[in-house]
C-alpha cells in the first residue's frame, strides 16, 4: 500500500469516527429530551392524583351544604309569615356558622379551614400550575461565546444542567403548594421559607430554586457547575438575586 492509499484510508477512518461522534451527540440530546418529557408526564400524573383526591372532599362539602339548606327551608316553613323578613338574615348567619362548625368537627382536612394549624399556601391561579420551562442552549449560542467563557463546556453538559434546574424549580413549586399534612417534618420549614421568598417581586410569578438546591446529578457547585451558571446567565436562561440569606435563581426566557 503506497502513501496515497494509506492517507485515503486514514481520511476515511477519521470521517467515520466523526460521523459516529455526531450520532452519539444526537442520541444524548434525544435522551435528555426524553427525560424532560418523562419528568413533565410525572408532574401531570401527580397533579391529576391531587385533583382526584380532592373530589371526595368537595362532594362531602356539597352534601353538607344541601342538608343545611333543607334545614333552613324547614325552619322557614314553620315560621309565622310576619317573622320571615326579620329572621331570615339571622337564620342564614347562624346556619352558616353552624355549617362551618360542622365541617370543623368532621375534620375533613380542608386546608382553608385549618388556619390555626398552618399558614395557608399561596392562592392558586385559575390556570393549572405550569411545569418549569426547558429552554435548551443551541450549538450556535454556545459557539458564539468566547473561548475563555466557554472553556471545556460541551452542549450536552450545559443542557443536562438545564434539566436539573427544571427539576429543582419543580420541587420548589411542589413544596410551596403542598399542605402541611402532605409534607415530611423536615420539609415544612423549607416550604415556609420558599413561600416567604415567593412574596418578593423579583421571583413572583416565576419558576425558581435556591443555590443550596444544586446537588446534581449533572449540575453541581464545583468549578464546572459555576462555569455553566455563568454561561446560562450570559445567555439569558437564568437570573440570580439575593433574598436575605438565600441566593435565589429564577428561570428566564431567552
Amino acid at each position: 500500500m503506497d502513501v496515497k492509499q494509506a492517507g485515503a484510508s486514514l481520511d476515511t477512518l477519521i470521517s467515520s469516527f466523526n460521523t459516529r461522534i455526531k450520532e452519539l451527540q444526537e442520541l444524548v440530546i434525544g435522551r435528555n429530551k426524553v427525560k424532560a418529557l418523562e419528568f413533565q408526564m410525572q408532574s401531570i400524573k401527580d397533579r391529576l392524583r391531587e385533583e382526584t383526591e380532592a373530589i371526595p372532599k368537595a362532594k362531602k362539602l356539597i352534601e353538607m351544604s344541601v342538608r343545611q339548606q333543607t334545614k333552613l327551608k324547614s325552619m322557614l316553613t314553620h315560621m309565622p309569615s310576619g317573622m320571615h323578613t326579620s329572621l331570615a338574615a339571622v337564620s342564614t348567619r347562624n346556619a352558616s356558622n353552624g355549617l362551618v362548625q360542622e365541617i370543623n368537627n368532621q375534620n375533613i382536612g380542608l386546608g382553608s379551614l385549618a388556619l390555626e394549624e398552618e399558614p395557608a399556601p399561596p392562592p392558586k391561579e385559575k390556570k393549572s400550575r405550569s411545569s418549569p420551562p426547558l429552554w435548551y442552549v443551541t450549538a450556535d449560542e454556545l459557539d458564539s461565546l468566547s473561548s475563555y467563557m466557554k472553556g471545556r463546556l460541551t452542549l450536552d453538559k450545559v443542557n443536562a444542567a438545564i434539566n436539573d434546574m427544571a427539576a429543582y424549580a419543580e420541587t420548589s413549586a411542589q413544596l410551596i403548594s403542598a399542605p402541611k399534612h402532605k409534607l415530611p417534618e423536615n420539609a415544612w420549614e423549607k416550604a415556609l421559607e420558599l413561600r416567604d421568598i415567593l412574596k418578593n417581586d423579583a421571583v413572583k410569578g416565576k419558576h425558581f430554586f435556591l443555590e443550596s438546591d444544586i446537588k446534581g446529578p449533572a449540575l453541581k457547585l464545583d468549578n464546572t457547575g459555576k462555569a455553566i451558571l455563568t454561561v446560562l446567565r450570559h445567555l439569558g436562561r437564568i437570573n440570580e438575586t439575593r433574598i436575605r440569606q438565600h441566593r435565589v435563581i429564577t428561570l428566564t426566557k431567552p
